[in-house]
C-alpha cells in the first residue's frame, strides 16, 4: 500500500503517540503495519528479541502494530552521554561516540543504512508509519538531514504535518513551517492535523479552515487531548518533572540524574494506588519520609555519581539508610551503590577509578562491550518472576558470600541483596504484577495486580478508537499510496 510520515511543527507535539495510535488503528483494520523512525535521540532505549537497541517509542509502536520490535524500526539512535557527546547506535549496535559537531558532519553517512532499513520494513507489510524528529522548520539542521525531509525526499514518502495547539500559536506554527522550509520540502507535505486540543473540537473550526486556506494543504482532523497517553511509556525525561499527589501512602523516591536512562522502569509503580512515586528533580532533597529510594539507570555512571553528590543526595541517602529506609539500585544505580567504579578503558570519558557510595560489597569495571539482551527469571527471595532486559557496559563483581538478588532462567545469578539495600542490572523489573507485588510488600503496600502490558494495550486501543473518530483515515491511506 505504501507509507506516510508524520513530522511536527516542533519537538514534543505528540508525534510518537500519534504514530503508535495509528499503528494500532491500522492493525485493528486488518492491515500489516510497521513503525519507523530514521533517527531518534533518547536514553530510554528498548531491547529487541535479537539483542539490539531501539528507541523506547519505536518499541511501543511495535506493540501497537502487534509485532516484535526490530532494529530496522529505528536504524539510528543517539544516546547522549554528556552535554556535548552521544553514543551513536546504528542498526541496533554501538557505532561511535561523537560530539554534536562531528555528528552533524557525519550524519549523512548513515542515510544508506536508514534507507535500507526502511525498504526492508516496506517489503514486509502493507503500510509503514514513519515518525520524524524535531521539526523540518529547523532549517539550520537541514544539510545532511536524515530525520525529516532529507529522509522523506530520499525515500519518496509523503508527509503529514502535526501542529500542537496546547502550546499556543498553532496557526502560525503550521503556516510558518511552510514559509521557512525549502519549496521542494514543502511539496512533500500532503496534509496537516492538529493535536492536543482541550474542549469542544468545533471551537477550532475557523482556525482549522484558515490553516488550509493559507497553506493549500487539506486538514485530516483535530485530535483531542489523549488522556490515555499518560498510561504509555514516556520517551523524553521532560515528563518526569511533574508533581505527585500527596497522601499517607508509602513514598518511593527516584532522584532524576542528569543522564537518567530507561526511566520507564518506574511507570508501573507510578500507576500503583498503594504507593506514591516521587521523581525528585535536581535542587530538591530526597524526601525524609521515603520508604524506598531507587537509584535509576544512567548513560554515564561516573558523571552521574558526581552529579548525585553535587546535589547532596549522597548525604540524604545515608540519612535514609540510618532511618532504616530501603534502597534499590538498577543498572547504573546498582553500580553506584558499590565501593568503586573503574573506567580503565575510557568508556565514559577520562580513565579513572572513583569511589562509589559504599552501600553494597561490589566493585564495577566499565568495559566497551555492551550487554544487550532480553532476560527473565525469578527473585531468589520469595521466587517472584520477572521479565525485562539488560542494557549496560561493565561487569560488577560482588564479594564472595554476597547474596544475589535474581536468578535468570538459564540458572545464572545477578545483583546483590543485603536486605535493606539491593541492586541489579535488570530493567523492567516491576512490569510483571508478581514482581511488583514483591517489591511493594517490602514497603508495606499491596499491588493492584495489573500487568503493565495489559495496561499499555488497553491505552493503545483507546487512543486508536479516538483517532478513528476524529481523523480522515481514508484520506491518510490515500496519501500513503503516493509513496514511491
Amino acid at each position: 500500500m505504501g507509507a506516510v510520515m508524520l513530522q511536527g511543527t516542533g519537538s514534543d507535539v505528540g508525534k510518537s503517540v500519534l504514530v503508535a495510535g495509528l499503528c494500532r488503528l491500522l492493525a485493528n483494520r486488518g492491515l500489516s503495519v510497521r513503525p519507523f523512525k530514521p533517527q531518534n535521540m533518547s536514553n530510554n532505549a528498548a531491547v529487541t528479541p535479537e539483542g539490539d537497541e531501539v528507541g523506547r517509542a519505536q518499541a511501543l509502536q511495535a506493540i501497537a502494530a502487534r509485532v516484535p520490535p526490530h532494529a530496522d524500526m529505528n536504524p539510528v539512535l543517539l544516546k547522549p552521554q554528556s552535554d556535548r557527546t552521544a553514543q551513536v547506535i546504528v542498526n541496533g549496535k554501538p557505532a561511535a561516540t561523537l560530539g554534536a559537531g562531528d555528528y552533524q558532519r557525519r550524519k549523512a553517512d548513515w542515510l544508506y543504512q536508514v534507507l535500507g532499513a526502511y525498504r526492508r520494513l516496506r517489503a514486509q507489510c502493507d503500510i509503514v508509519v514513519v515518525e520524524g524528529a524535531g521539526s523540518p522548520a529547523e532549517i539550520n539542521l537541514r544539510a545532511g538531514d536524515i530525520a525529516n525531509m532529507g529522509f522523506a525526499r530520499a525515500a519518496g514518502v509523503p508527509v503529514v504535518l502535526v501542529g500542537d495547539i496546547d502550546r499556543g500559536g498553532v496557526i502560525a506554527s503550521v503556516v510558518g513551517t511552510q514559509a521557512v522550509i525549502d519549496r521542494q520540502d514543502a511539496a512533500m507535505i500532503r496534509a496537516f492535523l492538529i493535536n492536543k486540543f482541550r474542549g469542544d473540537l468545533r471551537l477550532f473550526d475557523d482556525g482549522f479552515a484558515e490553516i488550509g486556506r493559507r497553506t493549500g494543504w487539506p486538514g485530516l482532523g483535530v485530535v483531542p487531548w489523549l488522556s490515555a497517553a499518560a498510561r504509555l511509556p514516556a520517551e523524553d525525561a521532560v515528563v518526569l518533572d511533574r508533581s505527585q499527589s500527596a497522601g499517607e501512602r508509602p513514598v518511593i523516591a527516584v532522584p532524576m540524574l542528569s543522564r537518567i536512562a530507561n526511566f520507564d522502569d518506574f511507570d508501573a509503580l507510578a500507576h500503583e494506588p498503594g504507593v506514591r512515586l516521587a521523581m525528585i528533580p535536581p535542587g530538591r532533597p530526597l524526601p525524609g519520609d521515603a520508604a524506598l529510594v531507587i537509584l535509576p539507570g544512567t548513560k554515564a555512571t561516573i558523571a552521574d555519581l558526581a552529579f548525585l553528590r553535587a546535589q547532596g543526595w549522597d548525604v540524604d541517602l545515608a540519612a535514609h539508610v540510618r532511618r532504616g529506609g530501603q534502597v534499590l539500585g538498577i543498572c547504573g544505580g546498582y553500580q553506584m551503590l558499590g565501593r568503586t567504579v573503574s573506567d580503565s578503558e575510557g568508556v565514559e570519558g577520562p580513565i579513572e577509578t572513583v569511589e562509589g557510595l559504599g552501600l553494597l560489597p561490589i566493585e564495577t569495571a566499565l568495559a566497551p562491550a555492551k550487554i544487550v539482551r532480553p532476560i527473565a527469571g525469578d527473585h531468589i527471595e520469595g521466587g517472584a518472576p520477572f521479565s525485562g532486559y539488560e542494557i549496560h557496559c561493565g561487569v560488577t563483581r560482588p564479594d564472595p558470600g554476597t547474596h544475589p538478588l535474581l536468578r535468570f532462567a538459564d540458572g545464572t545469578e545477578d545483583g546483590a541483596d543485603a536486605g535493606q539495600i539491593a541492586g541489579c542490572y535488570v530493567h523492567g523489573l516491576f512490569d510483571l504484577p508478581e514482581a511488583r507485588a514483591h517489591w511493594l510488600s517490602r514497603v508495606g503496600a499491596a499491588s493492584d495486580g495489573h500487568a503493565r502490558g495489559e495496561v499499555i494495550d488497553a491505552a493503545l486501543d483507546e487512543i486508536a478508537e479516538t483517532l478513528e473518530q476524529v481523523l480522515d483515515v481514508d484520506r491518510l491511506l490515500a496519501i500513503a499510496k503516493e509513496a514511491e
